[in-house]
């Protein structure tokens, strides 16, 4: 028996202004509504232009406290109330003075605060000055009970991370959604990285027999330093739990992606295959916890 969700994504460019930004996210959320979509996903930090490709303190002032009384938070309920979708958004958060957190909320259709991730990697590269920035993440890996499926949420950088996917699997995850601002950041910038990218998702998407859906920005951002900046390469996509790639945004334009998922051959899947949970050896998993082992055999 299928029972059928479809998942929205939005892809865009960002300018200067913050209202801007929202409003056009907003607008595609309203069209991505319209084509059918009950879960719809922002790119990460989409208010604003990606900021952190410099070190720079007056841009904490873009942060927010994140609470159901949030102004941006208000916004994102009543329109998730009105269009009847659940609603993923990648905002910046301020905890307190000199705490801050790359931060994802969850709106559930009927306009419910249902919580927020914090991302858990941070990275620090040349123009990804994250570590300056965020605070690694706090809340774990969740899963957000939404009135369409049982989602989790994880943040560009802990793409790379397949601990990161298992775990969220673990808790009852059918699709894991990935907000992300990733680019070539340089000439030197190596064409292959495009393609691991999209391999190492679909990897988690099979290994944990789960759908993800990863949702990137577009576009050229200059560097506010002036020192290059980054091209962000889109591509916005949706795996299934065999890895198939159901849909895929284009490289150089904005896209709202609309793409229906079949949750039962999540079932399907995990049982034909016997993936992602029989045959784990959970007793030989020990070494996890360690940074890194030296020892040779």
């Amino acid at each position: 028996m299928e029972e059928i969700v479809n998942i929205g994504l939005i892809q865009m460019s960002c300018g200067d202004d913050i209202e801007e930004n929202y409003d056009k996210a907003a607008d595609y959320m309203k069209k991505a509504a319209r084509q059918g979509a009950n879960i719809i996903c922002t790119q990460e930090l989409f208010r604003s232009r990606y900021f952190c490709q410099v070190e720079d303190s007056s841009l904490f002032s873009l942060a927010e406290k994140i609470d159901e009384s949030n102004p941006t938070v208000q916004q994102l309920r009543e329109l998730a109330a009105d269009l009847e979708v659940v609603i993923i958004a990648s905002l910046f958060e301020k905890r307190a003075s000199g705490l801050y957190h790359n931060t994802a909320v969850v709106i559930d259709a009927d306009g419910g605060y249902l919580g927020k991730y914090r991302k858990m990697h941070i990275p620090d590269d040349p123009h990804y000055y994250e570590k300056y920035y965020f605070t690694p993440g706090d809340l774990g890996y969740r899963v957000f009970r939404t009135k369409y499926a049982n989602i989790g949420v994880l943040i560009c950088w802990d793409q790379w991370f397949p601990e990161a996917a298992r775990l969220t699997a673990m808790r009852g995850v059918e699709i894991i959604f990935i907000p992300t601002a990733i680019g070539y950041s340089g000439p030197e910038s190596d064409p292959g990285y495009q393609d691991a990218w999209l391999v190492v998702q679909r990897g988690h998407a099979v290994a944990n027999a789960c759908y993800l859906a990863a949702v990137n920005r577009v576009g050229f951002e200059e560097s506010p330093d002036g020192e290059g900046g980054i091209d962000f390469w889109g591509r916005s996509f949706v795996a299934a739990p065999d890895g198939k790639m159901l849909i895929e945004a284009p490289q150089n334009e904005e896209e709202i992606l609309v793409c229906p998922v079949d949750l039962a051959l999540i079932e399907e899947i995990r049982n034909a295959w016997s993936l992602p949970f029989r045959d784990r050896r959970v007793d030989s998993y020990g070494g996890l916890t360690e940074l890194f082992s030296d020892s040779e055999g």
